[in-house]
């Protein structure tokens, strides 16, 4: 019989976009944000965003997790695991083990037991989810309770030699990627066009694109890159939307086939955060293909600088 104890609501879902996949396919429990490093007593919650990442590293215990779509428990204590570093375009460095059990289907509580906006992590007051929590761990079966833990995935290997062209840009991305993130020193974060004009456009000018053949503010298309002067719908030859640093780049993947559509033309299309770059296959119905991340270069980057560079 589990014991009851603390009950702990973790989002799976960050920045507009879910990655509850792979919390279930791993068993473990992710919080961001993880680019400021490993959590230690001494640090202070403003470097995490607030308390969610000490009240996760410290205040957890081994009890029961739930979520509306899985219930678990925990497993581990806290770690810091690089290979999470960049998943849907959050840093989830910070980590625990978790043995979960899937719900079939996801449990409808009947009313907002989380709050009107879920938090990313924090504990559950709601003496109903508290009940279905102990009850579902009481319940059979309960095999999953002592099941082995599934392995972890392997790390990619970093990319160890910058293309040439690439490397002043990319060095300014890795020097001005933790400023912006540092509302003290910097201010407010910078704005999507701020990240346009800092990161996305030399960027691209290191990819071989001219001044002519990119698109600012081009038919309210963030950028719009061209095979071909004149600049027209027909010679669109990638659609780009930028968000705001951090802002998870998946979550603009929507609003960027809106553009496309209004051309009239099946394009490409890449979103950013001006730092991380994802594209989508318009021929594929748009399925991502390629990934880069500057500020933390994998060897798989390199199919994006191919892809993206000016033909």
């Amino acid at each position: 019989m589990a014991e009851e104890g603390a009950v702990w609501q973790l989002s799976g879902r960050g920045a507009g976009r879910s990655y509850a996949d792979v919390l279930l396919r791993y068993s473990v429990a992710l919080l961001w944000p993880g680019d400021a490093g490993p959590w230690s007593p001494d640090r202070d919650d403003e470097e995490f965003e607030g308390g969610f990442v000490r009240r996760f590293a410290a205040e957890l215990q081994s009890s029961g997790a739930c979520r509306i779509s899985a219930v678990g428990l925990v497993a581990s204590g806290y770690s810091y695991l690089d290979v999470f570093d960049d998943v849907v375009g959050l840093d989830l460095q910070h980590a625990r083990r978790v043995r979960c059990c899937e719900l079939p289907t996801d449990y409808d509580f009947g009313q907002p037991v989380f709050g009107p906006t879920p938090t990313r992590f924090s504990r559950v007051q709601c003496a109903e989810v508290r009940d279905y929590v102990w009850r579902f761990l009481n319940s059979p079966p309960t095999y999953w309770q002592e099941a082995p833990l599934p392995a972890l995935p392997a790390e990619e290997p970093a990319m160890e030699d910058i293309p040439s062209h690439l490397q002043d840009c990319i060095a300014a991305a890795a020097d001005l990627y933790p400023l912006f993130r540092d509302s003290e020193r910097f201010g407010p974060s910078p704005s999507e066009d701020e990240i346009v004009g800092h990161l996305v456009l030399p960027f691209l000018r290191s990819l071989g694109w001219l001044p002519e053949r990119i698109g600012v503010k081009w038919r309210y298309i963030d950028v719009a890159l061209f095979a071909s002067l004149p600049r027209s719908p027909e010679t669109c030859f990638f659609v780009i939307e930028a968000k705001r640093l951090g802002a998870g780049v998946e979550s603009a993947l929507d609003q960027a086939k809106g553009y496309v559509h209004s051309l009239g033309e099946a394009r490409d299309i890449v979103v950013t955060d001006g730092v991380r770059y994802r594209l989508y296959a318009a021929q594929n119905e748009y399925a991502p293909i390629a990934y880069a991340n500057l500020v933390r270069l994998k060897r798989s980057a390199v199919e994006l600088f191919n892809r993206l560079a000016r033909p």
